[in-house]
C-alpha cells in the first residue's frame, strides 16, 4: 500500500515539473471561431483539444506545422474579427472574403509580417483601416472593397508596395 502512495506521489510531482505546451496558433484560431456564426458548420474540424490545427479543415501550415493560410472565403461566416490573429505569426494568406463578418479591423493584423496576401472585401466590416498594416512590408495584396470602411487610407499603407489595394 505504501508503494501505490509513493508511486502516486511521484506521478503528481513529476506532472507538476513538466512543462505545459500550449499551441498559440490553435488557441488565435480558436479565438476567432468562437466569435464567428457558421451556419454551415464549415469550422466544425475546428477542436481546441487537438495538438495542433494543421488537422483543421480550412487552414494550411507549412512542414514545421506553422499556420500559413487560412481559407474561410465565401462560406456565409458572421460575427467579427479575432485579434489573437495577429499572432499568426508565420500566415502568409488570409482569405475571408464574401462573408457577413463585420466590426472592426483589428489593429492586431499588423502584427502578420509573414503576410502576403489579406482578403476581407465583400463583408460588412466598419471603421477604418488600421495604421498598423503599414507594418506589413511582405503585403503584395489588400482586397478591402465592398465593405463599410469610413476614412482614408493611412499613409503608412500606402507605402507599402503593393501589387493590388
Amino acid at each position: 500500500m505504501s508503494s501505490l502512495i509513493l508511486i502516486s506521489m511521484l506521478f503528481l510531482i513529476l506532472q507538476q515539473s513538466l512543462p505545459t505546451f500550449s499551441n498559440s496558433e490553435g488557441e488565435a484560431l480558436y479565438a476567432l471561431k468562437k466569435r464567428l456564426s457558421d451556419p454551415h458548420n464549415v469550422l466544425q474540424s475546428w477542436d481546441p483539444s487537438l495538438l495542433n490545427p494543421c488537422t483543421w479543415f480550412h487552414v494550411t501550415c507549412d512542414s514545421s506545422n506553422n499556420v500559413i493560410r487560412l481559407d474561410l472565403g465565401d462560406y456565409n461566416l458572421g460575427g467579427s474579427l479575432a485579434p489573437e490573429l495577429g499572432g499568426l505569426s508565420y500566415l502568409k494568406y488570409l482569405e475571408l472574403f464574401g462573408n457577413k463578418i463585420s466590426g472592426n479591423i483589428p489593429a492586431e493584423l499588423g502584427n502578420l509580417r509573414s503576410l502576403i496576401s489579406m482578403d476581407l472585401y465583400d463583408n460588412q466590416l466598419e471603421g477604418n483601416i488600421p495604421k498598423s498594416f503599414g507594418n506589413l512590408k511582405s503585403l503584395k495584396f489588400l482586397r478591402l472593397n465592398n465593405n463599410k470602411l469610413t476614412g482614408s487610407i493611412p499613409i503608412e499603407v500606402t507605402r507599402l508596395n503593393l501589387q493590388v489595394l
